[in-house]
């Protein structure tokens, strides 16, 4: 009987996947411009989506948070719309819009009543041709930054945990920052630069607009065509990353104070990017490891050992190599090592024995569920499309890409285990209270002072005892460096190492020859 349920279950799966295939047609108008509408009369609302492919790693390292600033500024209006006008147009409508911002892209978003299609398309145009980039919204959206970064961030439980990660994982490629940036790189870059990015970056042949929902395709492409063909193709070239993250030989830990009640401890594991096969069977173990009440993590690092009050795993979707991320917040009264020691367990059983038919197959009907559901707005069918051709250059892939997980083996599972979950190929980052800070500097001292009276004692010579350096015209030692401004540890570094070296400061990498 049970196989027979089993066997009308994947009957109906497969029914429905081929009942609900999406259509879509896509084109590249002249100036490069890649166009793709998905018609669908279910609701009298269309979606209008612009991905431009821009994120914070098409920054340069002095200028980190170019790509989210944009995000906010190209709202400022343009030479057609009154400054503080664009979202005004959208919400009268009855419409939504806003815009996000990743490593990898900029995606820029409205929904609007069917009959309101003409004006958002009209809009969209606006901010690509010649959005409002001067003085006044520059200072502007600086203040609306700093303060989103101080909301999102710094008074946010655990806010930096993402920063730190990626800023202690990657030593070369940009990955290391994050696209809210820094918000003194803002200050310093002046209205030309911002100008130059925009040319640069915001132009069709670097834009795909996928549009969605019930509209009449034929009318939507003479819009189309009205409002973006005359906008001029770019005239430099897109610079696109090349640099690549050197391979890890060696595990990293790092740590980090903040403003948190119960320390977290993060596994990062470097891994290929999303359009790859390995990829897909990272995202299946991830998924067994975390997805669900009857996971790994969640079984046996929360419930049954109660090392922590909450786990999770999971693959950060990125273009390039990314990461994979296991991590815990610990219990009351657990410390970091212990949830560390509970989670490296887990990982290690894996590694060695693999996974269960069960989990792999509870894997499987779980990211079925999840793909299927990420089609079930116009506005995620849109952004899915634009995603597919960016990304994987094949937009049909809203259609087939379940077909790839499908297709994970319990040997892929074991295979990516072993090739990726190895300890020289990890970042353990300790996320601590930040009144644990001045406890553990204490028992680093001690260390140190135990391990120089072993070394004395041993060569049976007198040794001096060390000189703690210090800042310039202060008492900060070096394991306090992250609790100073920047320019008192710029002179500190630049003093100690001199020039052409470089140094961390808060997680992040800086060269002695310039300040930031």
């Amino acid at each position: 009987m049970k196989k027979i349920t089993l066997l009308l279950s994947c009957v109906l799966i497969a029914l429905g996947s081929q009942a609900g295939k999406i259509k879509f047609v896509e084109y590249d108008l002249p100036n490069g411009l890649h166009v793709i509408l998905h018609e669908d009369h279910t609701t009298p609302t269309v979606a209008i989506s612009v991905l431009y492919h821009v994120g914070s790693k098409d920054e340069q390292s002095d200028r980190t948070g170019f790509a989210h600033f944009f995000e906010h500024l190209l709202f400022e209006g343009s030479e057609n719309i009154e400054r503080g006008e664009y979202m005004k147009l959208v919400q009268n409508s009855g419409g939504v819009i806003n815009a996000n911002t990743s490593f990898d892209r900029t995606f820029y978003f409205e929904t609007l009543p069917s009959n309101k299609l003409e004006q958002g398309l009209w809009m969209e145009s606006e901010r690509m041709l010649h959005a409002k980039i001067d003085n006044v919204g520059l200072e502007t959206q600086r203040k609306v930054v700093k303060e989103e970064k101080k909301q999102r961030y710094e008074n946010t439980p655990y806010g930096h945990l993402i920063e730190q990660i990626f800023a202690n994982a990657y030593e070369k490629h940009p990955y290391q920052w994050t696209p809210i940036g820094e918000a003194q790189y803002i200050d310093q870059a002046s209205l030309s630069e911002f100008m130059d990015f925009y040319k640069t970056f915001y132009v069709p042949n670097n834009a795909t607009l996928s549009i969605g929902g019930d509209l009449n395709i034929a009318q939507a492409k003479k819009w189309i065509a009205k409002y973006f063909s005359t906008i001029p193709r770019g005239t430099k070239a897109i610079p696109r990353n090349t640099v690549v993250e050197p391979k890890q030989n060696k595990e990293k830990r790092a740590t980090y104070y903040d403003k948190i009640q119960l320390p977290a401890c993060v596994f990062a594991y470097h891994i290929p990017g999303q359009n790859t096969p390995d990829y897909y069977a990272l995202e299946m173990l991830t998924n067994i490891l975390s997805q669900g009440k009857s996971s790994r993590l969640q079984k046996a690092v929360v419930d049954k050992k109660q090392k922590a009050v909450q786990c999770a795993a999971f693959n950060y979707p990125t273009e390039d190599p990314g990461l994979a991320m296991m991590f815990g917040i610990a219990n009351m009264g657990v410390s970091v090592e212990e949830l560390e020691k509970a989670i490296d367990e887990e990982v290690n059983k894996v590694v060695a024995n693999g996974v269960t038919a069960e989990e792999l197959q509870k894997a499987k009907n779980s990211t079925e569920n999840s793909f299927y559901s990420a089609n079930s707005s116009i506005l995620g069918i849109v952004e899915n499309l634009a995603n597919y051709h960016v990304y994987y250059g094949d937009a049909n892939l809203i259609n087939n890409e379940i077909d790839r997980y499908m297709k994970v083996t319990l040997a892929d599972i074991k295979r990516v285990a072993k090739k990726y979950l190895q300890k020289d190929n990890r970042l353990i980052l300790h996320y601590l209270p930040e009144g644990d800070r001045a406890k553990n500097s204490a028992k680093s001292l001690q260390l140190k002072k135990s391990k120089m009276s072993g070394a004395t004692k041993k060569k049976e010579e007198k040794v001096e005892a060390p000189v703690e350096k210090t800042v310039p015209g202060s008492s900060i030692s070096e394991d306090q460096m992250d609790g100073v401004p920047f320019d008192k540890a710029f002179q500190f570094y630049r003093q100690r190492l001199g020039k052409g070296q470089y140094f961390k400061w808060r997680g992040r990498t800086y060269s002695t020859d310039y300040k930031k």
